[in-house]
Parts: structure tokens; C-alpha cells; sequence
């Protein structure tokens, strides 16, 4: 596993230097700024990666001013008690992308949003103050108590929403397969830990926020 530097020095020199490297860094949000994100915000763009899973994303880009006037701005104390009778408005809406089961993803995360503000005062703050250094912890608990969040669609969700966070992408993928750090895609709790690890020291080496780090290290790979 090389050092920060050098992966960032690779990232640099396929980039065309540290000046046009830094500009492709985007910066994560602090803690005060994801707290004062609204919970239908946090639900619409759970719902968002949710529907792009599978699609073209221009599709659903398209389409989004239709979504959010179909779900009524992803209130989650309205779509918790989503009825029949809203399901079968939704599904028949042309506004939206009608599957079924994504539709019913919304009615369970905004259960699951809920639930979150009533255990930390907001959904908001749970996000906001989970720590970044196990920020795999937090990929695992969204697949097993969130719907449809496995795999990509937490991760995006997440740093689309300005979260610090890694994404496994095909080339972060492959560079922490060249770095040793995976041998294969890390599907299990224990690769995803792993990485964590790896991204901690990473970052106890150069206060980078994850954000930085996986971004420098998929430029190490790809373009």
C-alpha cells in the first residue's frame, strides 16, 4: 500500500498537475450545513439514486421536476403512510419512472427517515454527525435497515448530498485492488472495513477527507 503522496503525485501527473488536480476535488459539506438540510431533501435524493439505479441518469434527470411534483417534495411523514390509492396514482403517473418497487422503496425510506428523526431529532443530524472514519459502518446500516440502498446507490446518495464519503467505483475499485488493499469487488462487511482502514490511514497521513482521497485514487486509474 503506497502513501498518499505518492498516489497523489500519479494522480497529478495524469492530470496535468496539482493546480488541475485540485480543481476536480469537490469538498464535502461540514457539519452545520448537512444539519440544516431538510429531511425531504435527504428522501428525495435516496429516492433519486433509487430510481437511477438501472437507467440512463439523464433519463431520471429528465424527469425529476416531474418526481418531486408527483411525491409532493418528498415530505417523509406524508410517504410513510403512503395508501393504496397513492400507489395507484403514482404508478399509473407519466411524470415518473413507474416500477413498482421503487415507488414502495419511497414509502419505506421515508418509514426509515422517520424513525431516524425520532431517535436523533432529525435525519439531518444522524448523517451530519456520523463519524467519517467508519463511514463503512454507515454504508452497512443503510443496506440493512434503508430499501434498495445496497451497493452504489448508498454511496452516491450520500456524497450527492455533500456527505464525506468513498465511492467504489470501477477505478477506486481497481486501485485499491493494485494497491493490495482487495483482492476482488468488496461486496462482504469485512472488504468494506478494510477499506475504511486503508482510507483512515490515508487520511491520518494527509487530513484529506475521504471525498479527496477516493477521488485522487480514481485518478490514478481512469480519466
Amino acid at each position: 500500500m503506497r502513501s498518499f503522496s505518492s498516489l497523489y503525485e500519479r494522480a497529478a501527473e495524469r492530470k496535468g498537475g496539482a493546480v488541475a488536480l485540485e480543481a476536480l476535488l469537490p469538498t464535502p459539506l461540514g457539519v452545520d450545513e448537512l444539519s440544516a438540510i431538510s429531511d425531504d431533501r435527504w428522501l428525495a435524493m435516496m429516492s433519486k439514486t433509487i430510481f437511477q439505479a438501472g437507467f440512463r441518469w439523464s433519463v431520471v434527470d429528465n424527469k425529476w421536476p416531474g418526481f418531486e411534483a408527483a411525491f409532493a417534495g418528498f415530505s417523509p411523514q406524508r410517504w410513510k403512510f403512503m395508501s393504496e390509492d397513492d400507489f395507484e396514482k403514482l404508478i399509473k403517473d407519466s411524470r415518473i419512472i413507474r416500477n413498482a418497487t421503487k415507488i414502495f422503496a419511497v414509502r419505506d425510506n421515508a418509514t426509515f427517515l422517520c424513525d431516524l428523526a425520532e431517535a436523533h431529532g432529525s435525519a439531518a443530524h444522524f448523517f451530519a454527525h456520523w463519524p467519517d472514519d467508519d463511514f463503512a459502518a454507515l454504508l452497512i446500516l443503510l443496506k440493512k435497515r434503508g430499501c434498495r440502498l445496497g451497493g452504489h446507490s448508498a454511496q452516491y446518495f450520500l456524497r450527492f448530498m455533500g456527505k464525506d464519503s468513498f465511492i467504489m467505483s470501477a477505478d477506486v475499485v481497481t486501485a485499491l485492488k493494485r494497491e493490495q488493499i482487495i483482492s476482488g469487488d468488496p461486496k462482504s462487511q469485512r472488504d468494506l472495513k478494510a477499506v475504511q482502514r486503508a482510507f483512515n490511514q490515508w487520511h491520518e497521513e494527509s487530513s484529506r477527507s475521504l471525498t479527496h482521497i477516493s477521488k485522487v485514487l480514481a485518478f490514478t486509474v481512469g480519466a
